[in-house]
């Protein structure tokens, strides 16, 4: 198949959304504690989804597995799990800062490390992104990617600096900017091992080429792996906290002790099973986006963060989380997203142009 990197920014587009859109259905989530429902919701993330999906599209997805070396499978596994705590600490993140700082703090630190240390680690950095015109461009892409979200970033440190604490909690309730600072910066370089996890799943995909499965869809048993480190290490830390919180029973419709009402079990769940399944479709079309780049598939993974970001800052206006900004902070923001959105579309171009 011919690489379309069009089609390919398309497909990054959908996982942007996807990824932006995943903790909105948890906003509605009533009377489980956090564990609880991160934990319900990973379920679907990091387990049923990624099996589900890959089961229906890969050709002998337990064929495939069953070749896969081990040191392999181990290596996507431990960058999973790595991940994990970047993905744990994301949630803590949008609970700290809101969607739309959290995620450009976070994301502009993963999108250095994801997309620049794949090709320096394999050894040709140079060769793809400085001995050619498309590499150059795709640089290019990144700085532009880069700086929109230092715009987005310090439009959200003004509007949160000229709020009184009152204000910020009334939009976000747990808002804590040291704090969140703190954990969205572990939480950014942590997250950006889910595209080493993917580097190292290349042999897989070659494997899963071989037993008949699309282009588009070789992918999927990567994120098999992948997704189970970050199980491993969510699943962890959530049942730690059940077990010392005591809130396993919240599952059965036991109420938490600060509130006497029942929880509403079935939306709780619908609600979980929505939000994870929207943050395993982020890495669903990423792989569909990848394997239209052609050589340049790793900075998929800018293309991935800067959409993020864009469809974030969107969920963040819906959510009011913008309604007291000043109009010159608001113009501010708006401006880091259309940096955004040149990004994307100057590193399809570039990709298009290595392509040809």
């Amino acid at each position: 198949m011919t690489p379309n990197p069009l089609l390919g920014v398309l497909f990054h587009w959908l996982g942007g959304l996807a990824s932006a859109s995943f903790y909105v259905p948890y906003r509605g989530v009533r009377r489980w504690s956090w564990e609880v429902f991160w934990l319900t919701g990973g379920i679907f993330s990091w387990l049923l989804a990624p099996w589900f999906f890959a089961a229906v599209q890969t050709r002998d997805l337990l064929g495939v597995m069953s070749q896969t070396p081990g040191t392999i499978a181990g290596l996507c596994i431990l960058f999973g799990v790595l991940w994990g705590f970047g993905g744990l600490t994301y949630g803590l993140t949008m609970r700290y800062l809101g969607l739309s700082l959290g995620m450009a703090v976070v994301l502009g630190l993963c999108t250095v490390f994801g997309t620049l240390i794949p090709p320096i680690v394999q050894g040709d950095f140079a060769e793809k992104l400085l001995n050619n015109a498309s590499g150059r461009i795709i640089l290019l892409g990144l700085a532009i990617t880069l700086a929109g979200i230092v715009v987005v970033a310090l439009a959200g440190a003004r509007k949160d600096a000229a709020l009184s604490e009152d204000a910020k909690k009334a939009v976000i309730a747990e808002f804590d900017f040291k704090k969140g600072v703190a954990v969205a910066i572990f939480s950014g370089i942590m997250s950006a091992c889910f595209a080493f996890g993917l580097a190292a799943g290349e042999p897989i995909k070659a494997i899963s080429a071989a037993a008949g499965t699309g282009p588009l869809w070789t992918g999927l048993p990567v994120l098999c792996l992948v997704m189970f480190g970050g199980l491993l290490t969510n699943g962890l830390w959530c049942g730690y906290l059940i077990a010392r919180n005591k809130s396993a029973g919240q599952w059965l419709g036991e109420s938490v002790e600060a509130d006497a009402s029942k929880p509403p079990l079935l939306v709780n769940y619908l609600l979980c099973a929505l939000a994870g399944v929207a943050w395993y479709f982020q890495f669903f079309f990423y792989t569909m986006g990848e394997s239209q780049m052609g050589k340049f598939g790793f900075s998929s993974w800018t293309l991935h963060m800067a959409s993020i970001i864009i469809f974030g800052t969107v969920w963040g206006f819906a959510l009011r989380e913008w309604k007291d900004a000043r109009p010159a902070v608001k113009a501010t923001v708006w401006s880091g997203v259309a940096l955004l959105i040149v990004a994307t579309i100057v590193i399809g171009y570039g990709n298009k142009i290595g392509a040809a």
